[in-house]
């Protein structure tokens, strides 16, 4: 099937209005336009309750107006009755992303981080992680360095000051590299006052809400390695595929979660390096070249349905 901007590949992205589901529709959403001229069109979901009443009806409400789809993207629980519905009413083909709470056979394909131990399946593909808009880089510079902290979470203790500390070491010990540090909205207030209070005269604290769009992802592509807290699996994953050298700030598990074991595995692949195995003098562990699990996808979806 031949797209072009008169016939373009209709998306509708279909969103719940979390960010971080957004981040990973977008990023697979915009991968496909770098492939094929693609009309990306946002479908705000209803309830799920509401979008399983629309299903039963075969219509689908929120797309009224719009061109029929070829994709409908969804990712987040909210999305998944909405995607059916939309599909029942309008076509195209369902892509979900992360383990959908519905049968994974009512999908026409799931994109599964791999230590959710998705199934194998015609329908299904294994990512490393979850997809997002990062893009590979090639203008790292040494002399520039990014800390990403996350907070409290479901599969980590969180400890500000322990944190803080490791923090503290990395800094005083590249002393040529300059630091940015930035936070998320699950960062505790007291760690970031910990931090304002340091003295750390080679860091600069950028928090999350005073980041503009786009912002996470300019600082990726310039930094040449970046420390992340590894409750953040889905920012220890944005720096991989910028192609950062990363380092984990590490915290206590809480219990034996699939995502901290996924989160093992990449220190067991050499892929990032624990605070308790660095050194100052040696490099940190980066990603293989040309790992971008968006693009790998989409290359799978446009083979798939439109070679």
């Amino acid at each position: 099937m031949q797209f072009s901007p008169d016939f373009p590949l209709v998306i509708w992205r279909l969103s719940d209005g979390k960010a971080g589901h957004d981040k990973q529709s977008r990023g697979l959403a915009q991968a496909l336009s770098r492939h094929v001229a693609t009309k990306i069109l946002e479908v705000r979901v209803n309830s799920p309750l509401k979008s399983l009443i629309a299903w039963t009806l075969g219509r689908y409400p929120p797309g009224a107006g719009l061109p029929a789809p070829h994709l409908l993207i969804g990712a987040g629980h909210d999305t998944h009755p909405a995607l059916l519905a939309a599909r029942r009413a309008r076509g195209g083909r369902t892509v979900v992303l992360m383990r959908p709470s519905l049968p994974l056979r009512l999908f026409d394909l799931c994109l599964i981080p791999a230590h959710d131990q998705p199934p194998a399946r015609p329908n299904v593909i294994a990512t490393r992680g979850a997809l997002n808009t990062v893009r590979p880089s090639r203008q790292h510079e040494a002399g520039l360095g990014l800390i990403l902290v996350g907070g409290p979470s479901g599969h980590y203790h969180w400890d500000s000051q322990r944190i803080a500390q490791q923090i503290a070491q990395v800094i005083h010990q590249t002393p040529a590299v300059r630091w940015r540090l930035t936070t998320s909205r699950r960062t505790p207030a007291d760690f970031l006052n910990a931090m304002q209070r340091a003295d750390l005269p080679n860091l600069e604290i950028v928090p999350f809400d005073a980041t503009p769009p786009g912002w996470l992802e300019a600082e990726l592509a310039r930094a040449g390695q970046a420390w992340v807290t590894e409750d953040s699996v889905s920012m220890v994953y944005e720096a991989l595929t910028a192609g950062c050298a990363v380092g984990l700030l590490r915290l206590p598990r809480q219990g034996d979660s699939r995502v901290a074991r996924g989160v093992e595995q990449l220190i067991r692949d050499n892929w990032v390096t624990p605070f308790e195995a660095w050194r100052p003098e040696q490099p940190l562990l980066a990603a293989p070249e040309g790992f971008d699990e968006a693009e790998r996808c989409a290359r799978r979806i446009l083979e798939k349905w439109f070679a």
